[in-house]
């Protein structure tokens, strides 16, 4: 099959249920380095120069495994520096799950820095319906036990790929 826009790929994707009686994603903290009104997009590589190229990417559905179509996804990270960025939208943008509940974001994989492990900040909003702040978190990092925001249920099913990381991860929400 030959893959010729974003929307292409995301039907490719086998999403990762993890529902049938899971509970919702839990809330974590914004953090200080949220900004609104990001731009609409589902790319983020181009915001920086190297990096280890991530795909990161999943569904949203109801503890009963429904897909919730049209869900904004607001994401935002650091890169491979450790920094957020201030002054613009680098690493920042939102995007729509599609009717099937799923989306995609190629990104890069964050960095550590002071205090935190690596991790990717979200919120997610179902159309009509409150939002959730959250984080999604990286199996196997030494630093999670130390990080005091932490949850084992946010973490992602992560692999490494010849094209870098493959993170998934599906958002439950109670609508």
């Amino acid at each position: 099959m030959e893959i010729e826009s974003p929307e292409d790929v995301v039907k490719t994707l086998t999403p990762t249920v993890r529902c049938n009686g899971t509970p919702p994603t839990p809330a974590l903290r914004e953090g200080p380095y949220y900004k609104p009104d990001t731009p609409l997009r589902t790319s983020f590589r181009g915001d920086v120069d190297g990096g280890v190229p991530m795909l990161l990417h999943g569904t949203v559905r109801t503890p009963d495994g429904e897909p919730i179509g049209g869900t904004l996804l607001d994401f935002w990270q650091v890169g491979d520096a450790g920094v957020y960025d201030g002054d613009g939208f680098r690493l920042r943008g939102h995007q729509f799950a599609d009717a099937e509940g799923r989306w995609r974001l190629e990104t890069v994989l964050p960095a550590m820095y002071p205090g935190r492990t690596r991790h990717v900040h979200v919120k997610v909003q179902p159309p009509g319906g409150a939002v959730l702040t959250t984080m999604l978190y990286f199996p196997g990092e030494r630093r999670n036990h130390l990080d005091k925001y932490f949850r084992p249920e946010c973490l992602m099913e992560v692999r490494e790929t010849p094209e870098g990381w493959d993170a998934a991860f599906t958002f439950v929400l109670e609508v």
